[in-house]
Parts: structure tokens; C-alpha cells; sequence
């Protein structure tokens, strides 16, 4: 092990144990490249002065912690991926009297909106309850406030057009000068929660999982502890959607999921009983 790499080790060691939070098992290139723009930032000479210096300062700690945060979303990200859904998977969950979805690493939420809307529109929000989780309590806060900048709003349509949406998207949000304020009725079944998938316990008995895009930046240890996780979380018959450069294909769990969709990486836990 080089030396820049004890570092980076002897740094998330100190993070995890003086504020809890552990990326030491992050996919090492993308987490050395966000420390090192913090020393940059911070016109330190090495990542040893960031470790102490993160010691002595929380607020240099939570900018670290923003930095290793991935906050990259949109509402109807892949719109293609959202009219599968829309078309294929949702219709499914008609038959559950209480429909549970979790989106774990929900960042600042356009995602879990997104969900809600199209809900809406097949007529089962109002017996659905959306979960919503990050570990980062800035961009959490975000979420629950729902307020995404209105210059934003007309690549959202575009999205939101393209996943099969044909109602007036300006119906879901409100301008208040340069934000868009998502609409109150889109918020009544969300419940945003501080959950780290690296170090805490499943959520049980969800009907869907969606986390798209944040294992990817997980070294395969990890991976496997959050997919065990997100296993243990579903009920039987279970959707659970990954990113489009996610997949089960190396996971020892492969086998105990059937394909919905290879192409959108869309997942079934399978079922005990003998229908599945």
C-alpha cells in the first residue's frame, strides 16, 4: 500500500470514528479524487494536516463529508428507466392494499418526487408510502423541503415527457422567485429518514427498492453487505432497481432474483411459495 493510500485509509478511519460515517469501503479513485480537491481547497500540503485538521474543525469535517457525498440527480433521471416503470412495473403493485418504496441514497430527492407524480397518475399514491433515505443530513433537508431551482424545470419536463408523462407538469410545482416548490399533495406519503447503508439495518417489508447509481461507487465488499441488505428488506416478489451500470451479475445473490429487465436493471426477489 502507497503512501497516499495509508493516508486516505488513516483519514476515513478518523472520519468513521469521531462523526461515524464510513467510507473506507468506497471504490478508492473516486474517493481519493474528492479528498484531494479538498486539501486543495483548504491550501493543505498533504491529507495527513486534513485528518487532524478534521479533528479540531467539524465544519471542515462536514465539508468533507459533502464532498464524498454523490448528489448527481434529476427528477425522471432516465426517463426510459421511469416509463418502464410507469408501464411495466408499477401496474404490478395494484394488488398490495399498502405499497412500500424505499430510495436509499435519495440525495436531494428529485427521484422520490418523481416516484410520487407517477404514482399519482396510475392512481395508487394515495395507498403508497415512499421512503426516502441519505445519510447526509444537508441534502436530506433538501429533500423534505422539495424546492429545486426553477431554471431546472424545463429539462424536468422534458424528462418527465419522455418517461410517458402528458399532464401539465406545471400542476406539480408552484415558482416561488427562483425555486420550484413541488406541490404539498406530492409530500403527504413521504417519510425522509437519516439511514447510512454502509453501517445500518435494513428497512423490512418494502415493495420496492430503487437505489440507482450509489453502489456503483462501492468497492465489492460493500456492494455485497448493501445488496444483502436491500435483499433482506423486500418482501417476496419485491422489485429492486439499480443503476444502468449496476447489476447482480457478480453477486452471490443472483439467484435468489429473477430478471424483469436486464436492459434497466430491474429486479424480482424470489418468491417461497411456488408461484414466485
Amino acid at each position: 500500500m502507497g503512501e497516499e493510500s495509508l493516508e486516505i485509509e488513516q483519514l476515513f478511519c478518523t472520519l468513521f470514528e469521531t462523526y461515524g460515517y464510513d467510507f473506507r469501503h468506497y471504490a478508492y479513485e473516486s474517493t481519493r479524487r474528492r479528498v484531494l480537491q479538498r486539501v486543495q481547497h483548504e491550501e493543505l500540503s498533504s491529507i495527513s494536516q486534513l485528518q487532524q485538521l478534521i479533528l479540531k474543525d467539524e465544519n471542515i469535517a462536514d465539508a468533507l463529508l459533502r464532498d464524498l457525498s454523490i448528489n448527481v440527480t434529476e427528477m425522471f433521471r432516465d426517463p426510459l428507466f421511469c416509463c418502464e416503470l410507469r408501464q411495466r412495473i408499477l401496474p404490478r403493485l395494484t394488488q398490495h392494499e399498502h405499497i412500500k418504496i424505499w430510495h436509499a441514497g435519495c440525495a436531494t430527492g428529485e427521484e422520490v418526487y418523481s416516484m410520487a407524480i407517477m404514482l399519482s397518475e396510475i392512481g395508487l399514491y394515495s395507498k403508497s408510502q415512499l421512503f426516502a433515505t441519505d445519510f447526509n443530513n444537508t441534502v436530506l433537508d433538501k429533500a423534505k423541503h422539495g424546492a429545486f431551482p426553477l431554471q431546472n424545470m424545463r429539462s424536468y419536463v422534458q424528462n418527465y415527457q419522455q418517461s410517458g408523462g402528458n399532464q401539465p407538469f406545471s400542476d406539480y410545482y408552484h415558482a416561488n422567485y427562483s425555486a420550484a416548490i413541488m406541490a404539498e399533495s406530492l409530500k403527504k406519503n413521504m417519510i425522509f429518514a437519516h439511514h447510512n447503508l454502509t453501517i445500518d439495518q435494513s428497512f423490512g417489508d418494502m415493495n420496492m427498492i430503487v437505489c440507482r447509481n450509489v453502489i456503483i461507487y462501492f468497492n465489492r465488499m460493500l456492494q455485497e453487505r448493501v445488496l444483502q441488505l436491500f435483499f433482506d428488506s423486500l418482501v417476496d416478489g419485491g422489485f429492486l432497481c439499480l443503476g444502468s451500470h449496476e447489476s447482480l451479475i457478480l453477486s452471490p445473490l443472483k439467484n435468489k432474483f429473477k430478471i424483469v429487465s436486464s436492459e434497466y436493471k430491474i429486479y424480482r426477489k424470489i418468491s417461497h411459495s411456488k408461484s414466485g
